[in-house]
């Protein structure tokens, strides 16, 4: 199974910088960077509220889940 991070996306739509976000919700440019490429093994839902405030979306448009036939 893997999750799909879409941040860049949602950035990209919102004509954001990946640095005004981690700026307006409080994390390092470097823990936002480890989200965008998928690389986070977790998530805190406090920063996903954060992220999803600021970017006025839901979770539902920056994590998809995709079934690779994996598990």
């Amino acid at each position: 199974m893997s999750i799909i991070v879409n941040l860049d996306v949602m950035l990209a739509t919102r004509k954001m910088k990946s640095n005004e976000l981690a700026e307006r919700i409080g994390i390092t440019q470097q823990n936002l960077s480890i989200l965008k490429t998928g690389k986070a093994k977790a998530i805190r839902f406090s920063t996903l509220n954060e992220i999803c405030r600021h970017l006025d979306c839901t979770p539902g448009d920056i994590l998809e889940y995709r079934d690779d036939g994996t598990e």
